[in-house]
């Protein structure tokens, strides 16, 4: 236990050298996925760092970072391969005049030189270790899903033309959703699960200490305090964690050491990017001066 203990010290240090800042819980979590070879299903609002969990495990160890956008309408062409049809075609017109049979053609066409990889077989086929994340997997439907089944329990994928394909490393899996559909139960069953909320005043204070040069630390914690109070209202969208960082460099470069009213202000344009959730935070503001 004590090495765990060691071991997970040592990624939360390695992690925030990068400039994420995981607490002990979400630490243990990745050491486990990689140890166990599961992939973590990151759950949680947007804006929370849902994707930078990723990008900073895969600075941390210096490996590859292949990312599949997920979007509505994803197939497989996208996602796992296609066939490079036009180079096919110029390689059939150019044997035309060879006596070749119809089965040696084929054979030929349908092989690694004319196959297009896409994010997933490039990560299955990369032949050094690397961090995939296929993101917001909830934007997909569940035939999608379906077919991400065999990569995440095996580590491998099935090309008819080709046979299965095994991993030449296992990749340490990051899939992220905010949680707009309910994903299913054999995707859940395959995954680590792992939700990150905003993080506590303390934490975020910490976290713009780490992201904003030469921000006072009474700001910082005041900041901290305003955000949570913020996200506390009924919202269309909640300021993120990449959103509270500009207002700290906005707030910094008017060379403000403790957060005033009247900065706040004329400043919220920074976090709010709907009218409604100006008047609302620009309320909480004004009735805080009255106090």
């Amino acid at each position: 236990m004590s090495n765990m203990k060691n071991d997970l010290r040592e990624l939360q240090q390695g992690l925030e050298k990068t400039g994420y800042i995981c607490d002990t819980p979400t630490a243990t979590v990745l050491y486990l996925a990689a140890a166990l070879g599961k992939p973590v299903l990151v759950e949680g609002p947007a804006g929370v760092g849902k994707t930078a969990i990723s990008q900073a495990y895969a600075e941390y160890y210096n490996r590859p970072l292949i990312r599949l956008q997920c979007y509505e309408g994803i197939d497989e062409a996208k996602a796992l391969y296609e066939w490079n049809y036009k180079k096919q075609l110029l390689h059939i017109q150019a044997v035309a005049g060879h006596e070749l049979n119809v089965a040696e053609v084929e054979h030929e066409v349908f092989s690694d030189e004319f196959l297009l990889p896409r994010p997933l077989l490039q990560a299955i086929t990369s032949p050094e270790p690397c961090v995939l994340l296929i993101d917001e997997i909830d934007k997909v439907d569940m035939e999608f899903e379906a077919l991400l089944l065999e990569l995440l329990s095996e580590y491998q994928v099935t090309i008819p033309e080709l046979g299965t394909v095994c991993a030449r490393s296992i990749p340490m899996v990051f899939i992220t959703s905010n949680a707009s559909r309910e994903l299913s139960e054999a995707l859940k069953r395959r995954c680590l699960y792992l939700f990150l909320d905003f993080p506590d005043p303390e934490l975020e204070t910490r976290i713009l200490q780490l992201k904003i040069p030469g921000i006072q630390s009474e700001l910082a914690g005041q900041m901290a305090a305003a955000l949570r109070s913020f996200r506390e209202l009924d919202l269309k969208k909640t300021p993120s964690i990449a959103e509270a960082i500009d207002w700290g460099m906005a707030l910094t470069l008017m060379g403000l050491e403790t957060l005033e009213a009247e900065a706040v202000l004329t400043t919220l344009n920074v976090l709010f990017k709907y009218r409604e959730d100006l008047d609302k935070a620009r309320n909480i503001v004004l009735k805080e001066q009255e106090v």
